[in-house]
């Protein structure tokens, strides 16, 4: 697939990896040469490989810099900006990045129009950092990609420019609680970032970021989409709608609207019975059940249904655990490698940019094993596919699994659920998708909330409003009438 490239950045320029680019004349303290100031213990985090800022050219106008002080600003030359306190990673646990999908959106509106804007016209732009270097590998993620969307810059070129100059920027991690023992690196990202545009799951000309930012809040559904009309992951829904601990439920018939109007036709649930399916199914929704422990990995018979069934489903396919991240990440990412031939680190990385905090501990290594079986199976699909013109793409069957969704056993099985799973089998064990859940609640609800001080700013304001226009209308007003009047006598 072609990608458009915006004319806006300007002419693609990219420096050799090895030597920084020349630094813009404006910018002295930029340059690879100066040294940081020495942090006492006290103020020290942890040990920074970067011992000097840094300044590198993307284009011959746009720059990425890595800056120990704040620039001056006001200068003829140079526009700087730092979106470090502006688009901020919300995390679970240790987890940092990358930034979501609408981040990286906003980001790339915000540099385009900067570039376009007629009052920056003969400045250079530099996008700069500061000393944190989780934001530092955040702000290089955002321009990677923008380089990647709209410069049409491959991952390893962008990638390699980005660590001239010896920088050196922290893997992501997943959000479990503990070590971590996967590492998720920049340029996995900005490689899951490339795919995503040749497979068309990335295309912000059709992207609704109002949308997205809606519905991936708790109150509003808790979802995402991550392969536009293929699949969504969400949290799952329960017996019936209602706020428990801080987090809101939604029953089934919440989605019923949404899901329609998306040609969702297709329900999985990972996690124990919490609603009764046969709700999703009178509303004519197919509804299948692939239930494995929170945080563990599926068996290899999971793996076979889930593809089995998303290769015949018609429409859309919803997966849910009970916090839409762990178990539905993973099985997602079991389909993306199958059928499009991308890395684990690449699907993991793709999955948590469209919903921050999916495939986690284990699971992570889970799909590196997978990796070559998986793509193995995706080449005898493909082969067999071409082999079958005649036959629906919808109806063909993956040539390694010999389970078929009609058949009588499996629909015997999918009906054993008349009695919905019972909270109350579960009040001893708090798992890790609880966890998450709650974190992600409590989380979107600070947010959200008002400090007290901006409300009483706010009622200052209106009264001092009401007491100016009293005044004007008990004394000026009556004065200025009376004025006119005897102009016009």
């Amino acid at each position: 697939m072609k990608r458009k490239t915006s004319a806006v950045g300007g002419r693609r320029h990219s420096a050799p990896a090895t030597v920084p680019a020349t630094p813009p004349p404006a910018i002295k303290k930029t340059r690879s040469s100066a040294t940081l100031p020495v942090l006492t213990e006290a103020e020290e985090e942890p040990p920074l490989p970067l011992r000097r800022e840094v300044c590198l050219q993307i284009t011959d106008r746009l720059y990425f810099a890595i800056l120990f002080h704040k620039p001056k600003s006001g200068s003829a030359s140079t526009h700087y900006f730092c979106i470090d306190d502006e688009f901020v990673y919300e995390n679970f646990y240790a987890d940092f990045g990358p930034l979501n999908l609408a981040m990286i959106y906003r980001y790339c509106c915000k540099l385009n129009k900067k570039l376009k804007s007629f009052t920056l016209l003969r400045k250079k732009i530099v996008h700069y950092a500061g000393f944190d270097q989780k934001k530092q590998v955040n702000a290089a993620f955002l321009i990677g990609c923008y380089a990647i969307i709209y410069l049409r810059e491959s991952p390893e070129t962008i990638y390699r420019h980005l660590l001239s100059g010896n920088i050196s920027y922290p893997p992501f991690r997943d959000a479990a609680f503990g070590t971590c023992s996967f590492h998720l690196t920049l340029l996995d990202c900005f490689h899951a970032i490339n795919k995503a545009l040749q497979y068309g799951f990335l295309d912000f000309h059709a992207f609704d970021v109002d949308e997205y930012e809606h519905y991936e809040r708790a109150e509003n559904g808790d979802f995402n989409w991550i392969i536009p009309k293929k699949f969504i992951a969400f949290s799952g829904p329960h017996s019936r709608s209602r706020v428990e601990n801080g987090y809101p439920h939604h029953a089934p018939e919440a989605y019923f609207p949404y899901f329609r109007r998306h040609n969702v036709t297709t329900i999985i649930r990972l996690n124990k019975r919490v609603y009764d399916a046969k709700r999703f199914r009178d509303a004519g929704f197919e509804h299948y059940d692939l239930f494995f422990a929170d945080g563990s990995i599926p068996n290899d018979t999971i793996v076979k249904t889930f593809l089995n069934i998303c290769e015949n489903a018609e429409g859309a396919i919803a997966v849910h655990c009970k916090a839409g991240l762990g178990r539905t990440g993973t099985l997602i990412a079991c389909y993306i490698m199958k059928h499009y031939r991308m890395t684990a680190a690449e699907a993991i990385a793709w999955i948590r940019i469209c919903r921050p905090g999916s495939v986690i501990g284990t699971q992570q290594h889970f799909l590196l094993e997978k990796q070559s079986e998986l793509w193995l199976e995706g080449d005898i699909f493909r082969s067999k596919l071409r082999k079958t013109q005649k036959i629906a793409v919808t109806k063909i069957l993956s040539g390694v699994d010999d389970i078929s969704i009609n058949d009588s056993k499996s629909q015997i099985a999918n009906r054993k659920d008349a009695e919905p799973y019972s909270d109350e089998e579960e009040t001893n064990a708090v798992t890790q998708g609880d966890k998450l859940r709650a974190l992600k609640s409590k989380r979107q609800a600070k947010a959200n909330s008002v400090p007290l001080t901006c409300l009483l700013a706010m009622l200052v304001s209106t009264l001092s409003s009401i007491f100016i226009w009293w005044i004007v209308c008990g004394s000026f007003l009556p004065n200025l009438l009376l004025c006119v009047d005897g102009l016009r006598t």
